[in-house]
């Protein structure tokens, strides 16, 4: 009788249904007189009970104040180019920004080759008396064999001097021969220095690219900022909503840059 009463004390205390369902009655191990049921609650439950999951409490535990503030830092602005529109010239900006991308996609396709190209050459940039030509437009230029280009200057002696200069400056590890008015350029093998070289050039590149990106953004902040009959709050969100598109542009960039170095270093 007195086991009874106190197994149905046991299976009244405050638990979970849950919990209930998992505890496991042991036998006792020594008797217990009636005198002792009092105390009951200060006797050893483990040698009676043994309750195989624990209770269990659910908090939420929320962001520490650094992380608030890195979060809050992070908002995200939406573009309305309606509004752009409506204080600057939304299409010249991008036209603009778009143009600095191209330039930094020409650059790399002229300047970056692993192995010099006759198209690669053909392109550099000669600067004569203040003009930028075009080596093709002052030379004839035929690739000998595959490791030699031959430059003709017989028509236009007088810019060997330039042309020797562009083809040294190229980026391209080119050591050009003059022979008289032509000039041979030894196709230079692909070496880990030639490709680790090239790679600081596309990124030397890209910096120019990315300048020329945020030049575009600072002018047309300035325009707004001068502009009259724009309040500060619309001057200000029109502002960073310029600096997002700008980013968006120097992505761009930075996308291109990753695969010309993958590619220049021979990383998949």
């Amino acid at each position: 009788m007195f086991r009874k009463k106190l197994v149905q004390q046991i299976l009244n205390l405050q638990c979970s249904l849950k919990q209930q369902n998992n505890l496991k009655i042991l036998p006792v191990t020594r008797f217990i007189s009636s005198r002792h049921i009092a105390s009951l609650n200060v006797y050893r439950q483990p040698s009676l009970i043994e309750i195989n999951k624990p209770c269990m409490s659910f908090t939420r535990e929320y962001a520490k104040g650094k992380d608030k503030k890195k979060e809050k830092g992070k908002g995200k602005v939406e573009v309305n180019e309606n509004q752009i529109s409506e204080v600057i010239n939304l299409d010249t900006l991008k036209n603009n920004m778009t143009k600095a991308v191209d330039n930094l996609k020409d650059d790399f396709v002229k300047n970056l080759s692993l192995r010099s190209t006759t198209g690669s050459i053909e392109s550099l940039p000669v600067n004569i008396d203040g003009k930028q030509h075009t080596l093709q437009e002052i030379a004839q230029i035929v690739r000998k064999n595959p490791k030699t280009i031959v430059v003709n200057m017989s028509v236009f002696p007088q810019a060997i001097k330039a042309a020797l200069k562009a083809i040294e400056k190229s980026g391209m590890n080119l050591n050009p021969q003059q022979d008289g008015t032509t000039l041979f350029i030894p196709i230079p093998p692909v070496t880990k220095e030639h490709r680790e070289g090239l790679a600081k050039n596309a990124k030397v590149l890209f910096v120019k690219s990315r300048d020329s990106i945020k030049d575009v953004q600072n002018k047309y902040i300035k325009q707004i900022k001068r502009k009259d009959g724009v309040s500060q709050d619309i001057a200000r969100n029109i502002e960073q909503q310029i600096i997002t598109i700008g980013d968006g542009y120097v992505k761009q960039a930075e996308i291109i840059l990753d695969s010309k170095i993958k590619e220049l270093l021979g990383k998949d």
